[in-house]
């Protein structure tokens, strides 16, 4: 499966809580964090690439993988803890400055790391999502029929976990073949699945959270004119020429030492166009 290049360690990072996280390489630290419906396995080629010149650590998500999941208190998702949690697990394996990477629901959580520890953070990197508001703002009418699960687990909690739970693998499979231009190999298509299968109840409620506190968290920074110190590179397909924003402006306005790209290729970017996310890494780590 790839997975097996990687060293894997428990990392406690709150009471109570321990992430499964992956290492290779050597070097400079660059934490990559991943997205929805998937593990960290999704970096194994990017982090491939990077592995000769850096320290690539990639944890599973709170609530994701073969991490712990803890029952959400109305806080326990929120990307505020997420963000607390990446800065532990690198203060936990010896590095008090680092560089980010998320992808989908982790750009989220990288975003929120940003904000909240610049002092940490050396360069960010998002791949194909917009932050919350912005996210949130965009999606209406019959172009937000692509962002179904969205509004779905923003649900309060029971409707959203009963539905998937019913039919966990054709929910989640949904996302792997809808968002994807290539198929993913059958034994990592099968670990998302298992893992995902496994998490449906903390799945939602990161997704819930997105919804409802960090939404609170973010507006709170937006009104006060947060905006994310360092470098910033964004990779994202050309989805909103479809669904009429202008995703550069938009994530201009949160990252002003902005470098803006278009992928052409599906959601999954790392694992479709891999070498086109190292690269673009890389150019990052240089400014």
């Amino acid at each position: 499966m790839g997975v097996n290049r990687f060293e894997h360690q428990r990392v406690q990072v709150a009471d109570g809580v321990e992430l499964n996280v992956a290492t290779t390489g050597a070097g400079s630290p660059v934490v990559l964090l991943h997205g929805f419906p998937q593990t960290h396995l999704m970096w194994r080629h990017v982090a491939a690439d990077l592995a000769a010149d850096h320290t690539m650590i990639m944890p599973d998500l709170r609530g994701y993988g073969d991490s712990d999941k803890p029952a959400d208190t109305g806080l326990t998702y929120a990307k505020r803890t997420m963000a607390q949690d990446v800065v532990n697990v690198a203060k936990a394996l010896g590095h008090d400055r680092f560089a980010l990477v998320g992808h989908d629901r982790g750009a989220l959580v990288a975003f929120r790391t940003g904000l909240d520890h610049p002092e940490h953070v050396t360069h960010l990197a998002s791949l194909d999502v917009l932050p919350t508001l912005d996210m949130w703002d965009v999606m209406r009418g019959t172009s937000a029929a692509v962002g179904f699960h969205l509004f779905l687990m923003a649900q309060p909690p029971g409707l959203a976990e009963e539905l998937i739970s019913a039919r966990p693998d054709a929910f989640f499979g949904h996302f792997l073949d809808v968002w994807s231009t290539a198929e993913f190999p059958a034994d990592v298509r099968a670990e998302y699945l298992r893992a995902s299968r496994e998490a449906v109840t903390s799945i939602v409620a990161d997704y819930r959270a997105s919804a409802t506190i960090d939404v609170e968290h973010d507006t709170a920074d937006r009104e006060a004119g947060a905006q994310l110190k360092m470098p910033v590179t964004v990779l994202q397909q050309d989805w909103g020429a479809a669904l009429g924003f202008d995703a550069e402006a938009l994530w201009r306005a949160w990252a002003p030492d902005l470098d803006h790209r278009t992928v052409s290729c599906g959601h999954f970017m790392a694992e479709e166009a891999p070498q086109q996310v190292a690269d673009a890494i890389r150019d990052l780590l240089t400014r």
